[in-house]
C-alpha cells in the first residue's frame, strides 16, 4: 500500500509561520491603506490635487515589472520541483532583475518627488505616499535578498526537487510584495 503525504493538506507552501508573517504584513498594508482612504475622504481636494502630481507611467510601468518577476518566481521554482535547476537559476535571477528594475523605477520616481519638494512634510497624501511606498520598498528590497540567497543555493545544488521549502517560502515572500503593490497602486496613483 502507497502511503499517502498530506504535509500539503495541512502546511501552506513555505509553513505556517511565513504565513502568519505575510497575513501581518498585509494587515499592517490593510490597516494604512485604510486610514489613507479615510483621510481622503476628510481632505478629498488635496489628495486629488497631489494625487495628480504622480507618474501613472512608472506606477504602471512597475505594476507589470512586479507581476513579470512573480511569474519568473513561480517559473522557476515550477523548474526545481521538476529537477532542473539550470533553468530554475536563470528564471530566478529574471525575477531579481525585475526586482532591481522595480526599485530602480521606483528610485527615480522619488528623486523626481524630492526634486519638487514632494517629501513626506509636503502634504497628508504625501505623508502617505511615502510611508506605504517606502514599506513597501523595503520589502521589495528584502525579497531581492531572500532571492539572491535562494538563487546561491540553487546554483550550488542546496535546493533540489526534493528539498525546495526555503525557495518556496522566498516565493511566497516576494508573492506577498506583488500583491500588496496589485492594492497600493490603484489605491494612490489611480483612484480618484
Amino acid at each position: 500500500m502507497m502511503a499517502i503525504d498530506n504535509k500539503s493538506i495541512y502546511y501552506p507552501p513555505g509553513g505556517i509561520l511565513l504565513w502568519i508573517i505575510i497575513f501581518l504584513e498585509i494587515l499592517t498594508f490593510t490597516i494604512g491603506i485604510s486610514v489613507f482612504l479615510y483621510q481622503k475622504g476628510g481632505d478629498y481636494e488635496t489628495f486629488s490635487q497631489s494625487q495628480a502630481m504622480l507618474n501613472t507611467t512608472f506606477g504602471t510601468i512597475n505594476t507589470i515589472v512586479l507581476i513579470t518577476g512573480g511569474f519568473m518566481m513561480a517559473t522557476s521554482l515550477d523548474y526545481l520541483k521538476q529537477g532542473n535547476n539550470k533553468k530554475s537559476l536563470l528564471w530566478i535571477r529574471g525575477a531579481i532583475l525585475m526586482g532591481v528594475l522595480f526599485l530602480s523605477i521606483k528610485g527615480m520616481e522619488y528623486f523626481g518627488k524630492i526634486e519638487h519638494g514632494l517629501t513626506i512634510d509636503y502634504d497628508s497624501f504625501f505623508m502617505f505616499y511615502w510611508l506605504l511606498t517606502g514599506f513597501h520598498f523595503i520589502h521589495v528590497l528584502v525579497a531581492m535578498f531572500i532571492l539572491i540567497f535562494m538563487a546561491r543555493g540553487i546554483r550550488k545544488g542546496s535546493y533540489t526537487k526534493d528539498d525546495f521549502l526555503d525557495v518556496e517560502s522566498g516565493a511566497a515572500f516576494w508573492h506577498m510584495c506583488d500583491l500588496i503593490w496589485l492594492f497600493l497602486f490603484p489605491v494612490l496613483y489611480l483612484m480618484n
